[in-house]
């Protein structure tokens, strides 16, 4: 009776369709900030980064150590004076505090450097979510673009199949030639291995994305509504004003500023060696002996100043600034560059979005005009008023401008993300706060 009753519920288990997860676009942004490798490797970084800031702020506080010591002797040796001058055994203990500083503040300058290394990590680390997302997207709308594509093979194939069957049926009561026949399954062929084709296409897509995300296990996507074309910093849209925010808000282009000043600090930390170092000291030892030997200080306190000033050391100082001051250059030579290639990224950009928001526009009209046409010529056909070359046409002249329709609705809605990206606010405006995720670096 148990196992009967346990068969049932493996019966009805097995009956309960299994719904795969869906997820919008949103939720994938949220899944590959919280599982992209790569963006845990940079997280890791700004780790780093917080943990040099630690060693830094170690050099500036002073040095406390302690030290004991217990010696064994093989026996006691008196002197002539009558004093003890090697006990049986004998202890000591102390502390001491050290502190080492260069005169013109090297360790406050490095100290400096480390707080500015957190920063530039972070600004590191707010473009490389931004750049990810931006990859998502992409990835996210490939997979919409070969679902779509499956829809369309899959439509074609019943299209022709269709007329396949009227031609066979016009054939048999003698209206049209055997070659009505023979290209229409030629060109239904053509649409089965198209069908196959966008099959495995969609699969692809969908593994890139899983990877991407990292998604295990089946899964869906669902199409957000479409992406509004305004933003709101920029009415009305012009390049110049995205030029101006992507100066203003490029996550790249404040780490490199920053870099720059790095590099000013490093150089002054550089022209520190130059500087002599001032070393503090103090100690505290107490001893123990038995017997005590004549000598013995049972307690000392002392305390003390040194001051090194190394004179020569090879030339070492000297290629160390002249390091220092090459690296600076490399970061002004950074910023300028850096600057040309955003004001391209913010061009391409632009351009591509008008393209994109004109090319729209006409292929929706296209698509209007090739699918009246293909429902008149097939209705033609069906009453002898047009030939089998001519429903293949109209077939393929919907075929095409379906399809790229579809590009072209989805190339638009990237666009608007890619602007975004170049002007430097995607991760502000894609991420929203229940989203749970910080977007300011």
């Amino acid at each position: 009776m148990k196992k009967f009753i346990f068969s049932c519920l493996l019966i009805l288990l097995s009956a309960i369709p299994i719904v795969a997860a869906e997820y919008s676009l949103e939720d994938l942004y949220k899944l590959a900030l919280e599982r992209s490798e790569k963006i845990k490797t940079t997280e890791e970084d700004l780790y780093v980064a917080e943990r040099v800031k630690d060693k830094a702020m170690s050099v500036l506080m002073p040095k406390l150590s302690a030290v004991g010591g217990y010696t064994k002797y093989n026996n006691s040796v008196l002197g002539d004076t009558g004093t003890y001058v090697q006990p049986d055994e004998g202890a000591m203990w102390g502390v001491r505090l050290d502190q080492s500083v260069t005169l013109n503040g090297r360790e406050v300058t490095a100290f400096r450097i480390t707080k500015d290394g957190i920063e530039k990590s972070k600004y590191d680390l707010f473009a490389v979510k931004e750049g990810y997302m931006l990859n998502v997207a992409t990835a996210y709308y490939g997979f919409l673009k070969a679902k779509k594509a499956l829809d369309i093979a899959k439509s074609n194939v019943e299209r022709l199949t269709k007329h396949r069957q009227a031609a066979a049926t016009r054939l048999k009561v003698g209206e049209v030639t055997k070659t009505a026949l023979l290209r229409a399954e030629a060109e239904l062929s053509g649409a089965q291995s198209e069908l196959i084709r966008t099959t495995n296409s969609l699969q692809l897509a969908k593994v890139v994305l899983a990877r991407m995300v990292g998604i295990e296990g089946d899964f869906d996507v669902k199409e957000n509504e479409k992406s509004s074309d305004r933003i709101a910093y920029c009415q009305p849209l012009t390049v110049d004003c995205l030029k101006d925010k992507a100066n203003a808000e490029r996550a790249e282009l404040k780490s490199v500023n920053i870099q720059k000043r790095i590099a000013e600090d490093l150089v002054r930390y550089a022209r520190g060696a130059y500087w002599p170092t001032l070393s503090v000291e103090g100690a505290y030892t107490k001893k123990q002996e038995t017997p005590e030997t004549g000598g013995l200080v049972r307690e000392s306190v002392y305390g003390g100043l040194r001051l090194n000033f190394p004179f020569f050391e090879g030339g070492l100082r000297n290629a160390e600034v002249k390091e220092a001051l090459a690296k600076k250059r490399q970061a002004e030579l950074a910023i300028g560059d850096l600057k040309k290639t955003i004001d391209v990224d913010v061009e391409n950009a632009y351009l591509d979005y008008v393209t994109q928001s004109g090319v729209l526009k006409s292929l929706e009209d296209q698509f209007a005009f090739a699918k009246d046409n293909y429902h008149a010529i097939s209705r033609q056909f069906e009453f002898g008023l047009a030939n089998s070359l001519d429903v293949m046409d109209a077939n393929t002249l919907l075929v095409t401008a379906e399809r790229q329709l579809i590009d072209a609705v989805y190339n638009h809605q990237q666009s608007i993300l890619k602007v975004k990206r170049a002007a430097g606010t995607l991760l502000k405006s894609v991420i929203s706060s229940e989203s749970g995720v910080r977007s300011d670096p």
